[in-house]
């Protein structure tokens, strides 16, 4: 599989594993948000992201919400606010991918999609309630994106598509 993620700044990266630490989670890859997910996304497809994600702003990204999704495989996270310049900057990406990927997740689609960063997943319902006690309430996180990549889930190979410019906004 391979998602297409928004890697965080050095703060907000320390701040989202300090709580995936109080909790005891484990993750194999650095504290994300994930606009899509499919079982191939591949290099002309990457190449016409490259140039889009070049044309556009990346908004900050602001983690306010502790929640979960709870289905077979509970997910504890922290819901991004979701805004006109996050749905846009998702739209384009959508916009590129459609009809170029392998079996894209339809959980990442536009109109399905929940903007957030995994705290903890795959728990039973016991180890939720306690991790959600562990943490809350949680101060909110201005997370600025620090780059856009794909990760390759297999073999954690990560293709970077846009490094976040370093300009003042």
């Amino acid at each position: 599989m391979h998602a297409l993620v928004a890697f965080f700044d050095d703060e907000a990266d320390r701040k989202v594993r300090d709580l995936q630490q109080r909790i005891g989670a484990k993750h194999n890859y650095p504290p994300h948000l994930t606009y899509a997910v499919a079982s191939t996304i591949g290099p002309k497809v990457r190449k016409e992201l490259r140039e889009d994600l070049g044309r556009l702003w990346l908004p900050d990204l602001y983690l306010h919400s502790l929640s979960t999704f709870s289905t077979a495989d509970n997910v504890l996270m922290l819901a991004a606010v979701v805004d006109t310049e996050l749905l846009a900057v998702h739209s384009a990406i959508h916009d590129v991918l459609a009809g170029n990927v392998k079996n894209p997740s339809a959980y990442y689609l536009p109109g399905n999609w929940v903007p957030h960063c995994t705290l903890a997943h795959d728990i039973d319902d016991g180890a939720m309630k306690a991790a959600f006690a562990a943490i809350f309430p949680v101060e909110p996180i201005r997370a600025k994106v620090r780059e856009v990549s794909i990760v390759d889930t297999q073999t954690g190979e990560i293709d970077v598509l846009k490094k976040a410019s370093t300009a003042p906004r």
